[in-house]
Formats: C-alpha cells, sequence, structure tokens
C-alpha cells in the first residue's frame, strides 16, 4: 500500500446527511483516499441543523451498510453513545433509552450497568455501527465541571468503581464485536471548563488518581486487551509545557505509552474543538499529532463543516514525513496498530 492511502487510514472524519448517494465528499475520501473511518452526528452544529446522519433505525442501518460497502477494507464506523445526556441515538428518533454513566455509578449494580451496556451495544451491532467512543473513565472530582461531571458523564470520583463499571461496559460491547475507548486521557473529571470551547488548563486541578482507571483498564485483562484511548484536547505544564495533552508526545509516548504502558490504537478527540483550533490551524495540528505518536485523528466535521479536509491535509503529512517532522516508521506502526484493531471486527456486507 502506498504511503498515501496509509495516511488515509489514520483519520475518521464526520460528514454531511443522511445518505450516501449521489455526490457526497465522503465517498471520494473512503474510495480514493482510503479514508480509516467516519463518525455519525444526529445535529449539524456548524450549520445549526438538527438533524445531520441519524433520522430513525432503519435509515442509520442503510447508510452503514451503503459506508461499508464503499470501502474496500473494514471502516470504522464510530459514534459517540455513552447515555444519559452524550448519546446520538435518541428515544425520540426511534432509538432504546440508557441511563448515564453517573445514575450507573450511583446505583452501583453491576447487573445494571451489564443490562445497559448490552443493550446499547446490541443496538449499535444490529445498525452496523462498530465503534462507540465510550466509556468515559475521568473521575468525578470536580462535580460542577460543565462537560463531565454537571452531565452525568462520569461514572464516579472513586477510581474503582469507575474501573468496575467501565470493564463491564467494555466486556458488554466486545461480546456485540463493538469498539471501544477509554477517554478522556489523562483525565478530564477535574477540569472547570469545555475544551469544545476553548483552552483547558489541569495543570492545579489534575490529580494523579485520575491515570489510576486508565492503568487499571489497561492491564486488567492481557487476553482481551483495550481497543484504544482518547486523548483530552487539555492543558498541563507539569506534563508539557508546550503543548496539550492531544498533541503532546511526552503525553503520548511518555506517558500512556511508556509508564501506562497501552500498546493499543491512541486517538484524538475532536481536532475542530476550540481548544485546539483557537490556537493552531488544523492541518498544523495533525501533524503535530501525529509526530507527537498519535495514531488516529477525529475531525468531525460537525463544529464546522469542511469537506475538503482530507484531500488538503493528506499531502500535508506527506511534506512533513519528507521533512523528517513525521516519522515514517511512526506512520507505519499506527496503521498496523489500526489495522490489528479493525482486524477484530466481523463486518457484514
Amino acid at each position: 500500500m502506498k504511503l498515501e492511502e496509509i495516511v488515509g487510514q489514520l483519520f475518521i472524519l464526520g460528514f454531511k446527511g443522511k445518505s450516501i448517494a449521489g455526490n457526497n465528499p465522503i465517498v471520494s475520501d473512503i474510495k480514493k483516499r482510503n479514508l480509516g473511518g467516519v463518525i455519525l452526528f444526529d445535529r449539524l452544529l456548524a450549520n445549526k441543523e438538527n438533524q445531520n446522519n441519524i433520522e430513525s433505525p432503519a435509515q442509520v442501518k442503510q447508510l452503514c451498510k451503503s459506508l461499508q460497502n464503499a470501502s474496500s477494507s473494514p471502516l470504522l464506523i464510530a459514534i459517540d453513545q455513552e447515555g444519559g445526556m452524550v448519546k446520538r441515538l435518541k428515544s425520540e428518533t426511534g432509538f432504546p433509552e440508557t441511563e448515564s454513566a453517573g445514575e450507573l455509578g450511583n446505583h452501583d449494580d453491576p447487573t445494571r450497568t451489564a443490562i445497559h451496556a448490552a443493550a446499547t451495544a446490541k443496538t449499535l451491532n444490529t445498525l452496523g455501527i462498530n465503534y462507540n467512543l465510550a466509556p468515559v473513565v475521568d473521575l468525578n472530582i470536580f462535580p460542577d465541571n460543565p462537560v463531565i461531571g454537571k452531565i452525568n458523564r462520569s461514572f464516579s470520583a472513586d477510581p474503582e468503581c469507575v474501573i468496575r463499571h467501565a470493564a463491564i461496559w467494555v466486556t458488554e460491547h466486545k461480546k456485540q464485536n463493538i469498539l471501544t475507548c477509554l477517554k478522556h486521557f489523562p483525565g478530564h473529571g477535574s477540569s472547570q471548563t469545555d475544551s469544545h470551547l476553548g483552552f483547558t488548563d489541569i495543570s492545579k486541578s489534575w490529580q494523579e488518581a485520575e491515570l489510576i482507571p486508565f492503568q487499571k483498564l489497561i492491564h486488567q485483562d492481557p487476553k482481551k486487551p483495550i481497543d484504544s484511548v482518547m486523548l483530552g484536547h487539555l492543558y498541563h505544564g507539569g506534563l508539557d509545557t508546550q503543548y496539550p495533552t492531544s498533541l503532546s508526545k511526552a503525553v503520548v509516548g511518555g506517558l500512556l505509552r511508556g509508564q501506562l504502558g497501552f500498546q493499543g490504537v491512541v486517538i484524538t478527540d475532536d481536532l475542530q474543538m476550540k481548544a485546539i483550533t483557537d490556537k493552531y490551524g488544523l492541518e498544523e495540528s495533525v501533524c503535530i499529532a501525529l509526530a507527537a505518536g498519535v495514531d488516529m485523528i477525529i475531525v468531525g466535521n460537525n463544529l464546522e463543516y469542511d469537506s475538503g479536509f482530507l484531500e488538503r491535509t493528506i499531502p500535508e503529512v506527506l511534506r512533513a514525513v519528507k521533512e523528517k517532522r513525521i516519522s515514517e516508521d511512526h506512520i507505519y506502526a499506527a496503521w498496523q496498530r489500526i489495522s490489528h484493531m479493525k482486524a477484530q471486527l466481523r463486518i457484514e456486507s
């Protein structure tokens, strides 16, 4: 496979529309640029539209089938389906209701969590969605956190409770052939601002205990390793004085790969969040992330819509490789990790 085709595999992109009929640009990205994955959203925030990729169960199932058929290799079809307030598949469009992580953690009933996790995973499996960007394993350290605690995305402030319920979530998804993602490394639970909206500094609020769920889940079952870990767009001066955690070699290579020993896919949160775009250009942040050791990059095309992103960015990445700003060996290693993760999936056409 050519290097430019491998680079295409390192991205998950959002797109417009309930179908990919006609000249939807995402088809060109899949067929011509070997796109690694897509992400589905219920709304298109960039255009203030209340409907985007999700209208009904039958429509989503057909969309996923069309997307998968457009790809010559297994396509990741990702979604944020945590339950509670953070879900793209909502009851008003015909999907089952599930409790939030906060509610499940408060009950602290493993059976209840297993039932909700299994229901979520079964729904995704039926639709053809194969990658749930969950569970959240952030500790609920600051309950008024606008993006975690306040909207019940954390199971608990207790690491052991978080580990207990997140492990059940991962297990139930594996049973349904759904990949999962621990987020948001190195811990978003103590933050006091929202990285969707701007710079988020956790230098003073972050606690080392926030690493415990990641560390223990990574090593809990060597026979069933964690598929992926998502990096938060967080600034911690004690970890990296220059870059936020999602663009930091010290965090990716030193902390996550080195200290915690994670061998799976490292993925960014959406690079269109203001915590990144307020300071870096999109193509620039992609190159910095890959140079830092990130394997896969999400560009949601939701906060802003940019149909030409991948066509414009692949040449920028290739130029950075040629100029030795990004290691070519890392590009191949990232592709191998992504391919290994995809190999676990049983794709039905």
